[in-house]
Parts: C-alpha cells; structure tokens; sequence
C-alpha cells in the first residue's frame, strides 16, 4: 500500500481529517519517533558505556532511523492496530529487516560501521553486527506504543488544536529534523 492510500485510509471511519492534516499527524510521528529513538538511545548507551554518548549522525536530538522503522510500522502494521500482536510482530520484523538492510549497506557499500551490537551488551541473537534479539523485540514494543499510544495522542491534538497550531507543531521540527537529515549529507 502506498503512503498516499495508507494516509487516505487512516483513520477513515474513526476521524474525519483531510490529506494534509493526515501528512501534519504523519510528519509529527516521524519526528517524534526519531527523537524517541534519541531518548532510547542516550539511556541504553549510558548504560552500556558508562558514561554520556551523542549518538546519531544528525545534529539535532534524532536519529534518522527509528522515523524511518515508524514510516514502516504505521505504513505497514497499522491496519492491524485490532490485532495486538500483528501489531508487534509486523513492527518488529519491518523495523529489524530495517535495520539489517542499512546497517549492512551501509558497511558492504559504504565502509562505515552505524551501530554494531558485536560491541554491546544484552546482544543475544546478534546477527553480523546488524541486529539482535533485543533491538527486534524493542522496535515491537516500539510499534505497540507508536500504534496505541502516540498515534491516538497525535490524533488527538489535531482534532483540539487550532488548525494553525497544529501544523506549526508539526512542520516546525519536521522541517528542521529534515533539513538536519538532508544537511548532513553536506557537512
């Protein structure tokens, strides 16, 4: 399914919001799943490590990733959001195919190495490097609170904010975490 057709059919009997206020909801998960990966981050690699990492390839408080595994999640488990378990199952296998993908092109293609669970601890199931049992489980549980928890928040504050508020909500950090995704390729 397409992100047109998927924007166009979310949410279609519960909620009567255009396209564009549909891509606002979209464009403020996108974000907000990107800096939540940030969170995650800070706290799994101050444990691990010890001591305070900035992790990311961005400048801002997100990484790139997790708004792409939440793109592939609502994209692609939404439509199950009846069924629970469909719900953490297809999260965990889009997020981890996800994962394996980039993190493999990104060192057979481009010889730089994001993230490597080789190095880490709680990395059971390790697999090249790429992902392990514990980051697949983790981006499930992910997609359980991105599905029933930040999507009806975000549906939520769209149906009681001022239109204005709400895309300046959302276009606001979605346009500076894209512009930082985009800029980093000029750095």
């Amino acid at each position: 399914m397409s992100l047109i057709k998927t924007l166009k059919a979310w949410g279609k009997a519960e909620h009567d919001f255009t396209l564009w206020q549909k891509a606002q909801i979209f464009l403020l998960l996108f974000t907000a799943s990107g800096v939540f990966g940030f969170i995650y981050e800070t706290i799994f690699y101050r444990i691990d490590l010890g001591h305070f990492v900035k992790r990311g390839t961005t400048l801002g408080p997100w990484i790139p990733i997790y708004a792409y595994g939440a793109f592939f999640i609502l994209l692609i488990a939404y439509r199950f959001r009846k069924r629970p378990w469909a719900v953490f199952l297809l999260g965990a296998i889009s997020s981890g195919v996800l994962e394996y993908t980039v993190g493999w092109y990104y060192w057979t293609q481009l010889h730089t190495r994001l993230w490597d669970y080789n190095t880490e601890i709680w990395n059971w199931g390790n697999v090249g490097g790429y992902i392990c049992a514990r980051s697949v489980l983790f981006f499930g549980l992910s997609g359980l609170l991105l599905v029933y928890v930040l999507t009806p928040v975000a549906t939520h504050l769209a149906q009681r904010m001022h239109k204005r508020a709400f895309a300046l909500l959302s276009f606001i950090p979605g346009l500076l975490f894209i512009a930082d995704i985009l800029g980093r390729n000029f750095r």
